[in-house]
């Protein structure tokens, strides 16, 4: 066993503190990582602080991280130190059970996540990346374009490929008008890439103080949902519509922005249920939807996608000692638009 450090929750009421603990020894299959920065997803806060009620203390957090490899096992053939890589939500999957299907993967039972999950020996807790390294068998392991910056490729490991995967899937391309809701972490990105894959992009957010970042960053249009008269406007307007937020919204009202056959997509995760009137749905054979992330083979596609464009996240740079502070102002969307923990501060 190799000790590793980094930072944890220890209970759902209490700030992350440095934390010392065990990493499994690398199989001959396995690549040992050293993590040079982490991105905070929203994810990491609810899981810590026990929202979603499946806790399991301590917690190493972070599934969006970046590094570089230190050393490979015997039977590793598509890595070798020095590789930039990385790892996103899962590190382990079902590989032998009847519903295998590597393009959907992620849907799949018997996903090991990358922190607050159980490897595949049934006892050993996964550790995620607020940490110094990570061990992860090969499969698991995305390769990152050398042209882009660690730092802010980082996100990309859940930010990017959850945007990439339902734009994607839903033909998001030349000829299709597509809103994104929400200027966020991950809202950003969905404006990036929908754009890059040639999508007529409009950022929908509550007000317009994003607009300027939102035209920069290749949307068309841009609209404050804050007033009534956008939704009167936009009345039938778009092929598809992915909801990034988590705030309550008047779901109806936004299925009327969808053209016929035209799909709303949630990737945000709100408390409450979500209410929709069937006849939102029905006259114009419209669709509501969900997506989570992406196969490790839709990941890579995505890296590789990124590469091409030059795509990466806009990110605040953060110590290691400031993660309780970034995570208050994450709740009050006070950053533009993703924290990334550089991991080299865990020696300062």
């Amino acid at each position: 066993m190799a000790t590793a450090r980094g930072y944890a929750a220890t209970d759902a009421s209490k700030p992350l503190t440095p934390f010392t603990f065990e990493r499994r020894e690398p199989n001959e299959d396995d690549v040992v990582i050293d993590i040079k920065y982490a991105g905070i997803c929203h994810s990491d806060i609810h899981t810590v602080r026990n929202e979603w009620k499946n806790a399991v203390y301590p917690i190493v957090p972070g599934h969006e991280i970046a590094g570089v490899v230190t050393a490979v096992g015997s039977k590793v053939t598509r890595f070798k130190v020095g590789d930039h890589v990385g790892v996103g939500c899962f590190v382990d999957s079902c590989v032998g059970c009847a519903t295998r299907d590597v393009d959907n993967e992620q849907y799949m039972p018997g996903l090991v996540q990358t922190y607050n999950s159980v490897e595949r020996d049934g006892k050993t807790a996964t550790q995620g990346g607020y940490s110094d390294h990570i061990v992860v068998k090969e499969g698991y392991v995305l390769s990152i374009p050398d042209n882009l910056p660690l730092d802010a490729s980082a996100p990309l490991l859940c930010a990017g490929i959850t945007l990439y995967s339902p734009l994607k899937h839903w033909n998001a391309g030349p000829g299709k008008k597509v809103a994104i809701v929400g200027m966020g972490g991950l809202g950003h990105m969905g404006v990036k890439i929908g754009a890059a894959m040639g999508a007529d992009v409009t950022v929908l957010s509550q007000s317009l103080s994003k607009k300027e970042d939102g035209m920069k960053l290749g949307a068309k249009d841009y609209y404050a949902t804050s007033d009534a008269s956008t939704f009167e406007k936009l009345a039938g307007t778009f092929d598809l519509i992915i909801c990034t937020v988590s705030a309550e919204i008047d779901w109806n009202a936004y299925l009327g922005l969808l053209k016929v056959n035209g799909s709303m997509v949630v990737v945000g995760a709100p408390e409450n249920a979500i209410p929709v009137h069937a006849f939102s749905l029905i006259p114009g054979r419209k669709s509501l939807s969900g997506s989570m992330i992406g196969s490790i083979k839709e990941t890579q596609e995505m890296l590789d996608f990124c590469g091409q464009h030059n795509i990466v996240s806009e990110i605040e740079k953060i110590d290691i000692k400031d993660v309780n502070e970034a995570y208050e102002r994450v709740l009050k969307s006070d950053v533009r638009y993703r924290f990334v923990i550089d991991m080299a501060t865990l020696d300062a």
